[in-house]
């Protein structure tokens, strides 16, 4: 089964909700036989988990950089509302939440999958979204990069 690491920017207000369903019908539906490791972060994270479990059968493991009681309100509201869906939360118990903490936990992803689908603000080329579609490119695996 191919696996595949979800990144994305937490800053999404510039696009509407059926934008980015549009989006997520036209890149992620052709995965939807694959198991995802998403970050449970606000933004493109929340949003593919929600998309993923009301319109796939893909399996679903939501990666936390500590727990998933320290996630943003809304972050912890799409796990819960797709908990039925999710096959393993993992937490990573990161010290400090920090950016490194967040870069670990996305490696920890790509790691574990045989590609990543980035959706990086198209106005941010420095945000953590790059650092994770490069750390991918550098272990030699497949990137779709789809800039919103």
């Amino acid at each position: 089964m191919r696996t595949v690491a979800i990144t994305g920017t937490r800053k999404t207000g510039h696009r509407s909700l059926d934008e980015y369903a549009g989006l997520f019908a036209a890149y992620l539906r052709p995965f939807a036989d694959s198991h995802f490791y998403i970050g449970g972060a606000s933004g493109i994270d929340s949003m593919t988990l929600l998309w993923l479990a009301g319109n796939t059968s893909a399996q679903l493991t939501v990666v936390a950089p500590g727990t998933v009681d320290q996630q943003p309100a809304d972050a912890r509201q799409a796990i819960a509302r797709t908990r039925d869906r999710i096959k393993e939360i993992v937490e990573l118990k990161a010290g400090e939440l920090r950016t490194p903490a967040y870069h670990a936990r996305n490696r920890w992803m790509v790691d574990h999958a045989s590609m990543a689908i980035g959706f990086p603000n198209a106005q941010d080329p420095t945000g953590g979204t790059w650092q994770t579609l490069n750390y991918t490119a550098e272990q030699r695996k497949p990137r779709l990069i789809v800039p919103v």
